[in-house]
């Protein structure tokens, strides 16, 4: 697949030939990233920081916030590793500080070393002095410690010459399971769809701020069909990944859905392109595109608006939500009109009833011993807890973000009870 990729200067997203000379400044990387991240991880490499001229820091620490991002540049040791870890990055890249007491540190499958060579020879200072080390060497030293490599063919960078497939396929075959991205001379989608049936990845700048090509052509350059029309199955699913239907897509709904940020398919019935909830208000925000490892389906994350995917105003084709999702949609029914004698209504409207009600479902569940008894008290606790997101506007999805933002901290703290504050839930 396309890895977009923004380079950072002075706080701007530019694009430089050969790591030296400018070639464009592209403005506030926020919206760039906001579209980029529409087809997976985000590169976003601190240039200040790599050339020890400052750094992008709060730049960055933004677009993790809006983005899936792999961050490099300027990381030359374990207290910055660990930083932008902690941030939220989902991988981290290290140049020439990957070495194996720092690597063996961090958590391997987080980390991806980043080699630049000239003709297979690994260059470093810029690009500027050349090493003596091949690039197949190196990746034998370090393939233990990371789990991707990024390699730069510096003598393409940003000169869109197009890619080397032999020597991409004898890079693939070196890193073995590790994971391999490549960056340097993609000029069209169709580098990128070979550079993916070659078992890659295509970092990619240049090509994407001249508009050479756009994400929609690069992810249809890795795709395939067996069907007479050419089309591509699309499974739409909630930003949970749980499934709302079946729809069907071809370039033009791709490129829409992407470049616009909202669920485009198109209709078999009308062959036309259908934009989800043009008519019926049932629209979509399309958060990400995804390929299934056949590349012959893609998967939409969405966030559907009411009254829900299905035709039949349900919120999927397979009928209405359980559980979890059920409760949400009840609790937020719950909120938009006044239902007369419900206790959920009364909640909502009672911050002294709900904070008591949240301490004493606490204690009860802190309590339970036996199976039955912790499912009763967890199911009372996670109502009241939903009734309390509600009431604030909070969704499930927001909670499972936080929660995965959570899960890529490699610093723990102590874990130990906080002393009470008065008046605090």
């Amino acid at each position: 697949m396309i890895v977009p990729s923004i380079d950072l200067q002075n706080g701007q997203a530019v694009q430089l030939i050969g790591g030296r000379e400018k070639a464009l400044d592209a403005g506030d990387p926020r919206p760039i990233a906001e579209r980029f991240s529409r087809v997976g991880e985000v590169a976003v490499i601190d240039l200040d920081a790599a050339l020890g001229t400052g750094n992008n820091r709060e730049t960055i620490l933004d677009l993790v916030g809006r983005a899936p991002c792999r961050v490099g540049g300027g990381i030359r040791n374990l207290e910055t590793a660990r930083f932008w870890l902690d941030a939220g990055a989902r991988k981290i890249i290290l140049g020439t500080a990957a070495e194996p007491d720092l690597l063996s540190e961090l958590p391997r499958g987080r980390v991806i070393a980043a080699l630049d060579a000239v003709d297979g020879e690994i260059v470093v200072e810029g690009w500027t002095r050349k090493t003596g080390r091949a690039v197949l060497d190196r990746i034998q030293e370090l393939k233990p410690y990371v789990g991707g490599f990024l390699v730069t063919f510096v003598e393409r960078e940003g000169r869109l010459g197009g890619v080397d497939q032999p020597r991409i396929k004898e890079l693939v075959d070196a890193v073995g399971n590790s994971a391999l991205t490549v960056a340097g001379g993609v000029a069209t989608a169709e580098d990128v769809g070979r550079i993916d049936a070659l078992g890659a990845d295509a970092q990619v700048g240049m090509a994407l701020y001249t508009n050479r090509f756009d994400l929609a052509d690069a992810t249809a350059a890795c795709l395939k069909t067996d069907r007479e029309d050419g089309l591509w199955a699309t499974v739409v699913t909630d930003e949970s990944g749980l499934a709302l239907g079946l729809a069907y897509s071809d370039l033009e709904s791709l490129r829409f859905a992407i470049n616009k940020g909202q669920g485009t398919y198109h209709s078999r019935s009308r062959n036309v392109l259908w934009i989800k909830g043009a008519t019926s208000g049932a629209v979509q925000k399309l958060h990400r595109v995804e390929l299934d490892c056949d590349r012959d389906t893609l998967r939409f994350l969405v966030n559907q608006s009411d009254p829900g995917f299905c035709h039949l105003e349900r919120s999927s084709c397979w009928g209405d939500a359980t559980g979890l999702k059920r409760l949400e949609s009840t609790l937020w029914d719950r909120k938009a009109a006044v239902v007369e004698g419900s206790y959920t209504g009364r909640l909502l409207s009672d911050q002294e009833l709900l904070s008591a009600k949240l301490r004493e479902e606490a204690e009860e569940l802190a309590q339970a011993q036996n199976i039955s008894d912790v499912t009763h008290e967890a199911a009372d606790l996670i109502y009241f807890a939903m009734v309390a997101m509600a009431r604030t506007g909070v969704r499930i999805a927001d909670v499972e973000r936080e929660l995965d933002r959570r899960a890529l901290r490699i610093s723990r703290r102590s874990g130990d009870p906080k002393a009470p504050v008065k008046g605090r839930i």
